[in-house]
This record gives structure tokens, C-alpha cells and sequence, in this order.
């Protein structure tokens, strides 16, 4: 199989500068645009082509193909935050639906062979059944999983109408940093549980709210599959490598681990990595939560040699904890 040079979206932020790592360390040449919004440009490694612009730029977009001979894309650019999508729907419908358009349109102009798809189990809505599969009913509650189902949808269409075959990505709940802390959760005011507990575990929040404790769960608080990013990256790389094997084949895939933990078992975790008690704040449930979510991940397991690396809850917040002291030093806190 030959590496064919790939372009991440939004390879400055938090999952994509993950991929970028993923794809350099596996020797795929790569490049970025992202235009910094939300992400960091050191969060892009040195010797990797940057370009800060949108994907909605059709003209850069096709000197970006051009430039660097782009076979593929990874295309994590967009919006994700679930309460903004409700409060601001049409900046989702244009950040990840529009803007998702315009970038699939470059690409087919452009020749790019294959595509790989940031998408989220928010397509799922509140599912009847967990652990969830893919082809569950896609319901989503809110802008920002209805976005991403109808970018899902939209390449659907086109790899049935080109020469262009896609994997869409399903992500349950992210969390961890690269093991190495080269990049990490950098967004200001992120609303990831692990992130919100590491920063409260070194000072920089009061206290971490837990919304909702009569779930019908063992201790009453939600349950979620927390997935490490790196593991999520090699994903990434495997998932592209499975495209370029069989063009004819798209795929759609979950990504998690397939067991869940409360949200008090993650804050007891933090607990246990920092020797500090976070201080927990119960709040009412939030809307359109549910109880359980967690990824049936049989089919990535049956068509990729996805092997997690790092499949246990306190490794995830080891790392984050000290991607986040990092993260104090480079933003000169504290």
C-alpha cells in the first residue's frame, strides 16, 4: 500500500493535531489547513506544510491539492460543542453541514481518491440499546449531531456519484493526550468531563459539576465510553489505510472501547492520579442525556488491526493531567 500524501481540516485542534502525529509517525506525508479559530498553531509539528485558511476557500483548497499531491483527507474542522449547536444552530448547519459541502466539492475536483470523516455517536440521538452499533437509528436530539449525520449523508451521495470512497468515524467520548505530551485538550472552557476534571485537579476551575445523579445507572450518574485520543488517531490512519486497500468500499465505523464508566468514577480516577479531591457540584440532569452510551466497537475490531494501546481510565488521565501542566507552562498560567 502506498502512503498517499493526506491533508488534515482543523489539524491544529485537538483531534486532528492527533492525527497529524498518528500519520507522521507512520510515515504518511501530511499537511494542514486549519484557521486557527480554535486551534493552536503549536499544536502543529515542525516540518509539517500549514496553511491557515477555511475549507469553504475553494481556490486554496486547490493549490493545497495541487501543491502537495493530496490523495486523501482527514477532515476534523467544525464546531462540537452540543449546547452552542442548540443555542446557535445555523453556525453548525454552516461549520459543519456548508462548510463540509464546499470541502467535499474541492476534493472531487481535485481528484482526492479518499475521505475520512470526524463524525460523532451524537448521530445516534438518546439510543434504546447500549453498548450501540452503527446501524442503529440515527435520531440525533441537537444541531451539532444533525450536522454531522447530514455531512455523513453527503458523502454517501458523492461516493456513489465519483471516484470517491469515505469513512465515516462515529467518536464516543474522547479524552487523554499523547503519551509524549506533544499536543493535548487546549481549548479554553472545554466541556470534556476529563478535561474539566484535570484543570479543577490543578486549580484552574472551582469545582466539576455532575449534571443529573438518578440516572438508571449503579451510582446514578451517566454513563460513557471514554476513548484515548492517540488510540482514536491510530484509528485514523488504519481507517485510511482500509480505503486505499478496497476503493470500491466505504465504511462507517464506532470508535470507543466498549465498556463505560460513571461520571464519578472518572472524578474518582482523577482522584486516585492527582492524590487531590476534586470538589463535585450535583446539578440537575441536562437535556436529551442519556443514561448509558457506549460503542458496540465490533466491526472496527472485524475490518481494521485496531489494537488499543491505552485502554484504561487512569492512563487517559494521566496523560491529560500532564498534557495540562504542559499546557500551563506554553500559555505562561498560573
Amino acid at each position: 500500500m502506498t502512503a498517499v500524501p493526506v491533508l488534515v481540516t482543523g489539524g491544529a485542534g485537538y483531534i486532528g493535531s492527533h492525527a497529524v502525529l498518528a500519520l507522521k509517525d507512520a510515515g504518511w506525508p501530511v499537511s494542514v489547513i486549519d484557521n486557527l479559530t480554535t486551534g493552536f498553531r503549536f499544536a502543529i509539528p515542525d516540518g509539517v506544510p500549514f496553511y491557515q485558511g477555511d475549507i469553504e476557500d475553494g481556490d486554496l483548497l486547490a493549490r493545497i491539492i495541487a501543491e502537495q499531491g493530496i490523495g486523501a483527507v482527514m477532515h476534523f474542522a467544525g464546531s462540537v460543542v452540543v449546547p452552542e449547536s442548540v443555542e446557535n444552530p445555523l453556525k453548525y448547519y454552516h461549520n459543519n453541514t456548508a462548510k463540509s459541502r464546499a470541502l467535499i466539492e474541492s476534493a472531487v475536483k481535485g481528484g482526492v481518491r479518499h475521505f475520512i470523516f470526524s463524525s460523532t455517536a451524537a448521530t445516534y440521538g438518546v439510543p434504546e440499546v447500549s453498548p450501540v452499533n452503527e446501524d442503529s437509528p440515527k435520531l440525533p436530539i441537537n444541531p451539532y449531531g444533525m450536522s454531522k449525520l447530514m455531512t455523513e449523508i453527503m458523502l454517501a451521495d458523492t461516493a456513489r456519484a465519483h471516484p470517491l470512497n469515505f469513512c465515516a468515524l462515529r467518536y464516543f467520548n474522547v479524552a487523554g493526550a499523547d503519551p509524549q505530551a506533544r499536543t493535548g485538550q487546549s481549548t479554553a472552557g472545554a466541556t470534556h468531563l476529563i478535561k474539566v476534571a484535570v484543570e479543577a485537579a490543578l486549580g484552574k476551575r472551582g469545582h466539576v459539576a455532575v449534571f443529573g445523579t438518578d440516572y438508571a445507572t449503579p451510582d446514578g450518574t451517566g454513563v460513557r465510553d471514554y476513548i484515548h485520543v492517540s488510540d482514536l488517531a491510530e484509528a485514523h490512519v488504519l481507517a485510511l489505510g482500509a480505503l486505499i486497500e478496497q476503493p470500491e468500499r466505504s465504511l462507517t465505523m464506532n470508535c470507543g472501547y466498549g465498556r463505560g464508566f460513571s461520571v464519578l468514577e472518572v472524578l474518582d480516577a482523577v482522584d486516585r492520579v492527582t492524590n487531590r479531591t476534586i470538589v463535585r457540584k450535583l446539578e440537575d440532569r441536562r437535556a436529551g442525556d442519556p443514561d448509558s452510551l457506549i460503542s458496540d466497537n465490533n466491526r472496527i475490531r472485524a475490518t481494521v488491526p485496531w489494537v488499543p494501546k491505552y485502554a484504561d481510565l487512569e492512563t487517559i488521565v494521566t496523560h491529560a493531567l500532564a498534557w495540562e501542566r504542559k499546557l500551563t507552562e506554553i500559555l505562561g498560567e498560573g
